[in-house]
């Protein structure tokens, strides 16, 4: 710890020292910038006593270091100690006691100085959301890796006194039913002990709406549908007082958007630019306007507007379908779990419909191939020498259709062939028994051989 001032450090003094008596009132002290020092920087230590004071000494809990300075010719009332927080070791609770002549003063109350920033910064969230109505249930939960026991939530300086619940084991914060004195910006910190802690979370304000009585308007230009990538602009109207404006998605985790106007005087517009939109922008919007005197503090909602980014299926009403082509809307999916986003769908379909299409033409290529070789099958077996009659005879058969009006010379389009089982049995030179016009004792067989 680096001293800046004039001052004697003493080492072993005894803290509370017994003069002829503690008869002087005890002084008040505190901390400059505050309580919650960032490791590595500059704090200063102030200490009010007496104008009779001549020397003013500084005590640290649990440590036999003490320091003691004059009290400065221009205002004896008051000393100073500037320190350098470089460690965690210079965390802890610090008191203060002047001297005046052989009296010394009562020790002053105790003063907490904690250091943050040794370890990562944790997150701060809201539930149900940043944004309540009095009477609402709000819960405050502190999120960090592990490794740490205790965690610690801070409200800034603003409504009301700076709210400070002191670290516990628990990272969740119930505020209960909240009311206006809740509004205000939050952090959280997690830490080994008491004084010894992280880097704080991002600020959370928690706006609490219905204060004023009057509701702003919404509406959109150049409407509430909008083509895909295109710009929409969000316009938030109050007919009051208001500098401040904030635009909220119904359902979104992340908080309002906030607009600070110049100029307050009513009737007041506050213009959202939402560039590129896409089926994410889609959804139901209300605004809300504040002062910047109280700007945790809002108005009752605006009605809700609904903006429909046109062009795309929304994610939530479409089904997943094999076929290329864009996702039809459902009035509500059976499951949601299959539901995808439009670009999704739209990839999914080409990788789909790709396989199938190619795995169709290949199955066409074969029946192609298939069909014109069996046609050379036939056509060689049409030009073959004739076999010997005992083997087989080909018989052309008559046609199976009716016959036409006009006798073609032309060929038959179907040849059969008609198998001899007497023959086949008996050999190739055994003479035939039956008689003709006998039939025979088995059935035929025939087989169609080409297609002209």
């Amino acid at each position: 710890m680096t001293l800046t001032f004039t001052a004697l450090l003493c080492i072993g003094e005894l803290r509370g020292r017994e003069g002829v008596g503690t008869v002087l009132p005890k002084p008040s002290i505190w901390a400059d910038p505050g309580t919650m020092v960032t490791q590595g920087s500059l704090v200063t230590i102030w200490c009010q006593g007496s104008l009779l004071a001549d020397v003013y000494h500084l005590y640290k809990e649990k440590s036999s270091v003490s320091w003691k300075a004059k009290a400065p010719q221009g205002s004896r009332n008051k000393a100073w100690f500037h320190f350098e927080f470089s460690s965690s070791s210079e965390a802890g609770q610090y008191q203060c006691a002047y001297q005046s002549r052989n009296l010394w003063s009562e020790q002053s109350d105790p003063l907490p100085l904690v250091v943050t920033g040794l370890s990562r910064a944790p997150s701060l969230f809201a539930q149900p959301s940043s944004l309540v109505l009095p009477g609402d249930n709000l819960t405050l939960q502190c999120r960090s890796e592990a490794g740490f026991g205790s965690f610690a939530l801070t409200k800034d300086e603003g409504l009301s006194p700076p709210l400070r619940l002191e670290g516990q084991q628990s990272p969740d914060f119930p505020l209960g039913r909240v009311s206006h004195a809740h509004g205000g910006r939050y952090r959280c910190y997690r830490g080994h002990n008491s004084y010894t802690w992280s880097a704080p979370s991002t600020p959370l304000d928690i706006l609490i709406a219905g204060e004023a009585p009057l509701r702003p308007s919404l509406s959109a230009r150049p409407g509430a549908s909008v083509p895909r990538g295109e710009n929409v602009t969000l316009q938030c109207r109050s007919e009051v007082q208001s500098d401040t404006f904030h635009l909220s998605k119904e359902g979104s985790l992340a908080p309002p958007l906030h607009l600070r106007l110049q100029d307050p005087a009513p009737p007041v517009q506050a213009n959202f630019t939402l560039r590129a939109v896409s089926s994410a922008h889609s959804g139901s919007y209300r605004c809300y306007s504040s002062r910047s005197t109280a700007p945790h503090l809002l108005s009752l909602p605006s009605d809700p507007l609904e903006l429909l980014v046109s062009g795309e299926a929304p994610p939530w009403s479409c089904v997943l379908r094999v076929r290329t082509g864009p996702c039809a809307p459902r009035a509500a999916p059976r499951h949601p779990g299959v539901c995808a986003a439009p670009g999704l769908t739209r990839h999914l379909s080409v990788l789909i419909g790709v396989p199938v299409a190619f795995v169709l033409l290949l199955l066409a290529l074969l029946l192609l191939f298939l069909r014109h070789r069996g046609q050379d099958r036939c056509r060689k077996s049409a030009s073959l020498p004739p076999r010997p009659p005992g083997f087989a005879h080909l018989t052309p058969l008559p046609s199976l259709h009716p016959p036409k009006a006009a006798t073609s010379e032309a060929p038959q389009d179907v040849t059969y062939a008609q198998l001899d089982h007497s023959s086949i049995r008996q050999g190739v030179t055994a003479p035939s028994n039956r008689q003709s016009g006998e039939h025979p004792a088995e059935p035929s067989v025939y087989a169609a051989l080409a297609l002209h």
